[in-house]
């Protein structure tokens, strides 16, 4: 996990984030963490200046702080990851949706980047003073509940989408915790530039 940058969203990504989009489309695989990404192409300095928004609301309402980063390999400079932290939760995202959304492009999943990309998350969300976090996935997405466990994540309840009956699971997080068992593996791999 050397080779990594979490980094917030620049122009200079412009064609990499359409790129990351589409192989979701290519692959038909949901679309998570990805700040609205999906719903701004070809806007992406709207997308950008959607970001600086979302960065710096104050209010909690129907739209919450949050901040959007991308997970970078230096050696090619690739796009594998978008990760979407929200420092505050309204009612829905209690339910689902939770403080953190994140995904992975296809053709780089099963490779442990999408943990150190949460691990990087919660270091964030530690310096933002959350003390835990909740995240919620699909009850069948295995691959998302094993990085959530493998980032300390406790399984607190399921229950029923209320917007498509899907079967959520909510976990919780302890940042502290989480970071004291991943520091072992990760500490001297974060490099991140804000």
């Amino acid at each position: 996990m050397k080779d990594l940058n979490f980094i917030r969203p620049t122009k200079d990504y412009e064609q990499q984030a359409y790129e990351y989009i589409q192989e979701f489309n290519d692959y038909n695989s949901a679309i998570n963490g990805v700040g609205g990404l999906n719903r701004y192409i070809g806007d992406y300095d709207g997308w950008l200046k959607k970001l600086e928004e979302d960065r710096t609301r104050t209010n909690i309402g129907e739209k919450v702080p949050a901040e959007t980063f991308f997970l970078i390999r230096k050696s090619d400079n690739k796009l594998l990851g978008i990760i979407n932290i929200r420092l505050a939760l309204n009612a829905a995202l209690l339910e689902h949706g939770g403080h953190i959304g994140y995904g992975v492009r296809p053709t780089e999943r099963k490779k442990g980047y999408n943990s150190y990309q949460l691990y990087c998350a919660l270091k964030f969300c530690k310096e933002k003073g959350l003390e835990k976090v909740l995240l919620t996935c699909n009850k069948d997405n295995i691959g998302s509940a094993k990085t959530i466990q493998n980032n300390c994540g406790v399984l607190e309840n399921e229950i029923i989408d209320s917007t498509d009956g899907e079967l959520i699971q909510r976990y919780w997080i302890n940042v502290e915790e989480a970071l004291e068992k991943g520091k072992e593996k990760y500490e001297n791999n974060i490099k991140k530039t804000r």
